[in-house]
């Protein structure tokens, strides 16, 4: 194909050369002269491992050339790869300025194209948050081209996972390709840029594909964070951090997993709650900050009153919880999330049933039945042994079981307004009718 790569970056220098090297003619944008001379002279602009070699070669072919003229870029292309930068604005924001400019010229550009030539597609490769592409870029094409995106030109978003110093490694063996694509065409046109490349292809709306980006980047810095407070916190207690971390990565089932990474309902128990406790206990009496650590309590209990706030923002009474244990096939209710969102709701003068299929109060024993009594003494009054029951008493009801009993009653159409907290199996069908909540959307 005939690509114009727009912004000769890290990104787009790398995807440029590399895109040249798979056979297609690409010409390379930049408003800065001294990149486009660079390229041009069969130079890298960037400093990065096998970049050099690449961009001489495929610049020697014919296969990539650099201009600074993104009009004569796009009437020469049938796809425009856009790769310019998206800092941050002083207060955090992101700065959308060189993509609104960009696509503008390129909207300028197709609209003195015309329908010559067949229907372009814009590709957006810079990194921007979810919302971005569709609200605010394309209404911006549309404006120049007087058109409508995904008919009359493709657009589609394309992030991508390269690392700086093995990127151009990166871009010929991806960890994944991800296409959120405005219509299957537009799609199409992007999985053709990689053919021939390994790894999983997940084509995906556009919004998806914007916010992939940032669920990898948080979590890479989350993941930083965490091995670096650890090992303070392990120094500080004269333990090996690397030795904990080797049989901590050791664990595949749980640690290095997709264990425990679906967006859900808080976490509780008697384990995660105390031993995260202890920890950031241990780290302040030995004078270490650990920021990351000493907020995920914080953070869980954040969760847990957005469930509140669903409930509140109904301006319904009488609820129905389903699921009162801490997770699903136990009767363990000490520092259970449902608890805590029970005490919580019945504190605000809610009329509260709960069921729970293996919460039976006459069964209870030891430090269960003491969490019970300290913590929720009303609870026998709150217990129905009923779905039905809890059904016909609730105007709301929350789901925090997977109990098929109770997935299996919950009503579709007019009925109480029903509160997602663990995405139910029917969850995108139940997504579009009314009174459907999801916790974890």
């Amino acid at each position: 194909m005939r690509i114009s790569v727009l912004g000769l970056g890290y990104v787009g220098c790398v995807s440029a050369a590399c895109l040249a090297s798979l056979g297609h003619e690409v010409i390379g944008v930049d408003v800065s002269q001294v990149k486009v001379d660079l390229v041009n002279s069969g130079r890298a602009p960037v400093v990065e491992e096998r970049i050099g070699d690449l961009i001489a070669e495929v610049v020697r072919t014919g296969a990539l050339r650099a201009t600074g003229d993104v009009r004569e870029a796009v009437l020469g292309s049938d796809v425009s790869l856009v790769c310019v930068g998206t800092p941050s604005e002083p207060n955090g924001s992101l700065c959308t300025t060189y993509l609104e400019r960009v696509t503008e010229q390129i909207g300028a550009a197709l609209a003195e194209r015309g329908g010559r030539g067949g229907r372009h597609t814009v590709v957006f490769r810079s990194t921007m948050l979810p919302g971005t592409c569709l609200n605010l870029l394309v209404p911006i094409l549309e404006k120049y081209i007087g058109g409508t995106a995904g008919v009359d030109v493709g657009v589609a978003v394309n992030p991508e996972f390269l690392r700086e110093g093995s990127s151009v490694r990166d871009f010929f063996d991806p960890p994944k390709t991800v296409i959120g694509e405005l219509d299957p065409a537009s799609g199409d046109v992007v999985a053709a840029l990689y053919a021939g490349l390994p790894g999983e292809v997940f084509r995906v709306p556009v919004p998806t594909a914007e916010a992939i980006k940032y669920a990898d980047n948080a979590f890479h810095g989350l993941k930083i964070g965490f091995a670096n407070e650890l090992g303070a916190v392990c120094q500080a207690l004269g333990v090996d951090s690397h030795q904990v971390m080797d049989v901590f990565l050791a664990d595949r089932k749980l640690n290095i997993s997709s264990a425990y990474l679906r967006p859900g309902f808080a976490f509780g128990g008697s384990c995660l709650p105390k031993d995260l406790r202890s920890l950031v206990h241990a780290a302040r009496q030995a004078d270490v900050s650990v920021p990351i650590l000493s907020h995920v309590l914080p953070s869980n209990s954040d969760h847990l009153q957005r469930a509140v706030e669903l409930v509140e923002r109904t301006g319904k009474r009488r609820i129905g919880l389903f699921g009162l244990s801490f997770k699903p096939g136990t009767d363990d209710l000490r520092e259970s999330p449902l608890v805590e969102l029970a005490e919580r709701l019945f504190g605000k003068g809610y009329d509260l049933r709960i069921y729970d299929p293996n919460v039976n109060l006459s069964r209870l024993l030891g430090a269960n039945r003491e969490y019970v009594e300290t913590r929720l003494p009303h609870l026998a009054k709150l217990l129905s042994d009923s779905v039905e029951d809890v059904l016909r008493h609730a105007e709301v009801c929350l789901v925090g079981t997977g109990d098929p009993a109770v997935l299996s009653a919950l009503p579709h159409g007019e009925g109480p307004v029903i509160v997602d907290l663990i995405r139910v199996p029917d969850a995108e069908a139940r997504r579009a009718e009314r009174g459907y909540v999801g916790l974890a959307w």
